[in-house]
């Protein structure tokens, strides 16, 4: 291993309100990354177990990290310096990726990668927000501070979900990012997260004059996280067959529900897609199932889903994002997944 000083490596970061399609957009430029680079992806979660980490495959040039649990600017802001200095110094990539959580603000994570301890090793390029247009429709996102904050601190924007927007959409969204202060370097429609990875490697660096204050909701969050110690890399329980774990978090005005089943739990894939279609379309939706027809990824955002394959088999698992009032009964939604497992039978793995 190269015992050479970390100097001057690209930080890239994606930030967007949940559902805007980061990690999407993500793997979407790992599949034009240059061969001759390793690239450290970092993602945060809100909710509470890793799925995002999950729809990443696995390869010897694309490093990914998961840091659920909260955001990494409030909550997690004392755990990501650890996690970084650690990823860094062991795997020495040549590029990092980080993808904030969907509610994280993204003043708090700049001031650690701007901090003494990554003085002169990490070069903070280019902020890019992701904006689906759909979300201008929607008062509550776009009355929402940290969604306003996100477009307000980026350097670029890039309008996601352009394949599913309609003309009107479009327009106003462009407009909208258009007219944002100080202007963006650029602003592009992404359509299924195909982003040029040209726009990625000849990024320059972050406007240091955008406006980096922090709502007090965020600010409440880091001061209580200054009290809890938090273990990175903790083995997670293992879940034994038909005895789901289940965990849950509040923060922000919005809640998080997940589980988290043996591998060898199967789902009839018929039934388990009926009961998430049933739930409100308000919730944000993520998992990676074993099912009958094999291991899927679900990912559904402003009430649209989508179901690929999953390179992921450790485990099953599913999450829940909502305003804590759109959140369904705990209770009464396992029931209904634990419903369609098969019992006694094997998926077969595809």
């Amino acid at each position: 291993m190269s015992t050479a000083p970390l100097t001057g490596i690209p930080v890239h970061l994606f930030t967007g309100f949940l559902g805007s399609g980061k990690t999407t957009l993500i793997r979407r430029l790992i599949e034009q990354k240059p061969k001759e680079e390793r690239w450290a992806v970092l993602v945060n979660e809100f909710g509470q177990i890793g799925i995002d980490q999950a729809m990443f495959e696995a390869r010897d040039d694309v490093i990914v990290k998961g840091l659920p649990g909260g955001c990494l600017c409030c909550q997690l802001a004392f755990v990501l310096q650890a996690t970084l200095v650690n990823l860094l110094h062991r795997h020495r990539p040549d590029r990092l990726i980080i993808e904030p959580s969907g509610l994280g603000h993204p003043a708090g994570l700049l001031d650690v990668l701007r901090g003494e301890a990554f003085a002169n090793i990490l070069e903070l390029r280019d902020v890019v927000v992701l904006l689906d247009p759909a979300r201008l429709d929607d008062p509550r996102a776009r009355e929402h501070e940290t969604f306003n904050d996100q477009l307000a601190m980026a350097d670029a924007v890039a309008l996601t979900k352009s394949d599913r927007a309609t003309p009107e959409q479009l327009t106003a969204a462009l407009h909208h990012a258009e007219s944002l202060w100080p202007a963006k370097k650029w602003v592009t429609e992404v359509a299924h997260g195909e982003l040029p990875i040209s726009l990625l490697l000849m990024s320059g660096r972050h406007r240091e004059g955008a406006p980096h204050s922090v709502s007090s909701g965020h600010d409440s969050l880091r001061d209580a996280a200054r009290q809890v110690v938090v273990l990175d890399g903790f083995d997670e329980a293992t879940p034994q067959p038909g005895k789901p774990l289940q965990q849950s978090g509040m923060a922000l005005g919005y809640r998080t529900l997940s589980w988290r089943w043996s591998a060898e739990d199967v789902f009839d894939l018929d039934c388990l897609t009926q009961v998430l279609d049933r739930l409100p379309s308000r919730l944000r939706l993520k998992g990676v199932l074993h099912t009958d027809t094999g291991w899927r990824l679900y990912n559904r955002g402003d009430g649209a889903a989508s179901l690929t394959t999953s390179a992921w088999r450790k485990d099953s698992r599913l999450e829940l994002i909502a305003e804590a009032e759109h959140m369904p009964p705990s209770e009464e939604t396992l029931a209904a997944l634990q419903a369609c497992r098969l019992q006694g039978r094997k998926g077969e793995v595809q």
